[in-house]
């Protein structure tokens, strides 16, 4: 990765690509996939793991606002009586959380240039005008995640009908018998089909919209060709991110408090490493 190493250094605070300027003549930078390894996961989570150090105050804030959006989205479950959603819900966060993360990576743009850090900036940059592609992208985002809660719903219709179902039933019915067996597979590899076709449109794709003056369709093809292209570190990517997320489960959504963070900055440092962009050739004059 030579290319990537001489244009970036989060370490030593390497300025990034100059953003297009269309006042200079110029076309817009093409965005080109490079080849990843291994390390290039174990050193983005290194300084992923370093920008959250430098900057915890802000990294916890973004991670505890989704574990407590999170933890009302469980208590409305209960409250409607919907208790089958809950496990749905909540491995379907995945499906928001680069959109939540958006904030991280501008925190880890902004350690790379070296530019002052204040909240009111960093949200700027999520709800600002120039970030409207970004906009979109969550609504594709958000969408996946609504088509999941559909699925869940149709899934549980077609094994244990419309009447409902008490929690403490339901999780035995789930884990003692071959019906629930079955709704429990079903709904994992609908899930991690899923889970997996969305990484494959977002894996890069947020951080580039935040950095880059690209439209949403431009990022989203450009993500695929980066997983295509990378198949065993993006596919080692995506089972650590799901195993993280896992963990947070496990932890009732209180891990994400840390997690998000983490693997926030640590995506906004593995795009770097995959994304390089070629500037434009000199517009012609009208």
């Amino acid at each position: 990765m030579t290319d990537i190493a001489q244009t970036y250094s989060p370490q030593s605070g390497a300025s990034m690509s100059p953003s297009p300027d269309a006042a200079n003549g110029k076309a817009a930078a093409k965005p080109v996939v490079q080849t990843l390894t291994m390390d290039d996961l174990s050193e983005a989570l290194s300084a992923g793991l370093h920008d959250f150090r430098q900057s915890a105050s802000y990294g916890l804030f973004f991670g505890g606002f989704y574990a407590v959006g999170g933890w009302f989205l469980v208590w409305l479950l209960f409250a409607y009586n919907m208790p089958y959603l809950v496990y749905p819900l909540a491995s379907g966060f995945a499906l928001i959380a680069p959109f939540v993360a958006a904030g991280l990576y501008e925190i880890s743009r902004r350690h790379e240039k070296g530019e002052a850090l204040s909240i009111q900036s960093v949200l700027g940059a999520i709800f600002g005008e120039r970030s409207k592609e970004l906009r979109w992208m969550a609504l594709i985002t958000g969408f996946a995640f609504i088509i999941w809660i559909d699925i869940a719903i149709f899934l549980y219709v077609i094994f244990f009908g419309l009447h409902p179902v008490n929690p403490t039933a339901l999780v035995n019915t789930i884990l003692l018998t071959p019906q629930g067996a079955m709704f429990l597979l079903a709904g994992n590899l609908i899930g991690a089909f899923m889970s997996l076709a969305v990484f494959s449109i977002t894996a890069v794709s947020f951080p580039m919209l935040l950095h880059k003056d690209v439209d949403f369709i431009t990022a989203m093809i450009t993500s695929i060709k980066c997983v295509v292209q990378n198949r065993k570190p993006m596919l080692s990517w995506a089972i650590f991110i799901g195993f993280m997320m896992l963990i947070s489960l496990a932890s009732f959504l209180l891990g994400l408090v840390v997690i998000l963070p983490l693997l926030g900055h640590a995506t906004w440092h593995l795009y770097r490493r995959a994304i390089r962009f070629e500037e434009g050739e000199e517009a012609a004059t009208p």
